[in-house]
């Protein structure tokens, strides 16, 4: 049986700021069954940004076990993470979910995988899904050679990722933290 996948999640983070994006489009097969997903979400009190890639019913699953984490771990993204990809390694119900989550707050962005993995890319630009390839050498070329800022470079990164992969579409949402000010609030 053919499962619906959802798919092209770019998180940024840099001194400028920290955004995530996700595209619209959910596929069955070769078959664009929604053009309009929400596939990127602010989580525990608006401070960490997540995205999924993959099967949607197995990354609301992982939503909702990641949101636990951040509770039980009072919003320390990387503990959380960490825990987490112990807890999809191990467990029989969850090894066979078959999605990935990209998750940023102001001092980490961080992909989470099945296997286990937990992975914080050196230039801080995380990927994820069919079209994430494409997204992280546009994103790595624009903050080469633009000033765009980190909500900016999502957008447009995205916008590229769209015009080559087929499981892209452009009805892109993008999640932002707000800076901290001079007081840090």
């Amino acid at each position: 049986m053919e499962q619906l996948y959802a798919t092209t999640i770019l998180g940024i983070r840099d001194e400028r700021g920290v955004a995530i994006g996700g595209d619209g489009q959910v596929t069955f097969g070769n078959t664009v069954m929604k053009a309009t997903a929400r596939k990127v979400r602010k989580m525990y009190n608006d401070t960490i940004l997540a995205g999924f890639a993959g099967a949607s019913a197995d990354a609301f699953a992982l939503f909702e076990k990641f949101e636990a984490r951040l509770s039980e771990y009072k919003g320390n993204l990387y503990r959380s993470a960490v825990e987490l990809a112990k807890e999809w390694r191990t467990d029989k119900y969850l090894r066979r979910l078959e999605a990935m989550l990209a998750v940023l707050d102001r001092d980490h962005a961080l992909i989470i995988s099945g296997t286990g993995d937990v992975i914080e890319p050196d230039d801080q630009i995380i990927a994820i899904g069919s079209g994430g390839p494409y997204a992280l050498a546009a994103a790595r070329a624009l903050r080469k050679h633009t000033d765009l800022n980190s909500e900016e470079l999502v957008r447009e990164a995205l916008s590229i990722a769209s015009g080559i992969c087929i499981y892209t579409n452009s009805n892109i949402i993008v999640e932002t933290l707000n800076k901290k000010t001079e007081s840090g609030k």
